[in-house]
């Protein structure tokens, strides 16, 4: 499912808060992961995804053009799906069962995020 061995290689970051993205990246950066690109909405990020082909997509549930959900089932439907991560500043709790239905390997709070965290959920189910 897009990825290298046990560890994910590439990741894309797709949020609309460049503050966020630029930390995001020199935090997994730092922890070996490659960051191919980022996008700031889910138009880009489809269209990113399938120029760079990433392992890992971290995705924003929250995005100005259409809900992080939706990009997510979206790329799912690609017969060499990346795995998905999402993340939000807002708890998992605040989604209700939407989480648990996606094709997203799972979910991340933006205050949480961190390369164990990411491993941790990619080594999930692989």
């Amino acid at each position: 499912m897009g990825t290298i061995g046990r560890v994910a290689k590439t990741v894309l970051l797709v949020d609309d808060h460049a503050g966020f993205r630029k930390q995001a990246r020199v935090l997994l950066s730092a922890a070996g992961y490659d960051v191919v690109g980022e996008a700031e909405d889910g138009g880009a990020a489809l269209a990113t995804v399938r120029d760079l082909r990433p392992d890992v997509v971290l995705l924003d549930v929250h995005l100005p053009d259409v809900d992080g959900f939706e990009v997510a089932r979206t790329l799912y439907e690609d017969p060499d799906p990346p795995a998905i991560i999402l993340i939000s500043s807002r708890e998992a709790s605040d989604f209700g069962g939407r989480i648990g239905r996606s094709p997203a390997k799972g979910f991340v709070s933006k205050t949480e995020l961190s390369a164990r965290a990411l491993s941790a959920l990619l080594e999930e189910g692989s």
